[in-house]
């Protein structure tokens, strides 16, 4: 095995995903840097992977790299495992690799599933441009609107309703893709307007979210009123820029769409 690191995907749900390179590649270095050693040894017992680990998380990474960088410098060979899919994606292992580039250790990928992008394939919508926004944030939701093409979330289950509905609050017009429990018995896809999954049966296990890109055409009077309808309860300039941005209108045009509705000015 040469020396370096080594950036391993492991599979997101069927043990079947898991390719032979990966697990020889685990069987053959010196150390399994494992997001969460317990989890990885399930894994391992199940492949026979006896390598040594050590636990490499979030929470501790500042502290290991260090560590890590010296044992590569002195010719080990490391990998590099998450609990579930590719490494650096939404997960530890940017920082390692980012500190291994600047001290000139060879860095090599063996790659897995990800979960983002089987999700994007899953949902149909279009895949020549998309933006992946990592696990979703309600408070970044308005700004990332702004983003017309195809964008893809991580998402609890604890919190999926919640998060429907903010998507039926802000980007009604965008159909979205909840995909859930990936490449596992109850791989599920669910698909359709925020408005019409606000009341399905709360989805279990690991979600993706992926919302297809907004419409080009210009809204209708009547969608633009279902929209002034599900927003009139703001204050009338904020609802209206709220409007604006949403409807593809002038920010005047949306004003007086919200007089008309009898909102209170601020």
């Amino acid at each position: 095995m040469q020396y370096g690191l080594y950036i391993v995907g492991t599979p997101i749900g069927n043990l079947g995903d898991f390719s032979p390179r990966a697990i020889e590649v685990l069987r053959g270095v010196d150390l399994i840097a494992a997001e969460d050693t317990r989890v990885f040894g399930k894994l391992a017992s199940h492949f026979d992977i006896k390598t040594k680990r050590i636990s490499h998380h979030e929470h501790n990474e500042r502290d290991v790299i260090p560590d890590l960088i010296e044992k590569l410098r002195s010719g080990l060979s490391i990998a590099v495992v998450t609990d579930a899919g590719m490494p650096c994606i939404s997960d530890p292992g940017f920082r390692l690799v980012r500190a291994a580039r600047a001290e000139n250790i060879p860095v090599f990928v063996v790659p897995g599933p990800v979960a983002a992008i089987s999700a994007l394939v899953l949902s149909g919508f279009p895949t020549d441009r998309f933006t992946f926004c990592g696990f979703y944030d309600p408070k970044k939701l308005h700004d990332d609107n702004r983003i017309r093409h195809t964008i893809i979330y991580y998402e609890s289950p604890n919190r999926i309703m919640d998060t429907i509905r903010d998507f039926a609050r802000v980007m009604p017009e965008r159909q979205i893709a909840i995909v859930r429990e990936i490449t596992k018995v109850h791989e599920q896809a669910i698909i359709g307007y925020p408005a019409d999954l606000v009341n399905i049966d709360p989805p279990r296990g690991e979600i993706v979210i992926v919302v297809a890109p907004a419409p080009e055409h210009k809204m209708s009077d009547n969608e633009i009123s279902e929209i002034v309808n599900d927003i009139v309860s703001s204050s009338t300039k904020s609802a209206a820029a709220n409007l604006a941005a949403r409807a593809g209108i002038s920010k005047k045009e949306a004003y007086k769409r919200m007089l008309n509705k009898g909102g209170n000015d601020d």
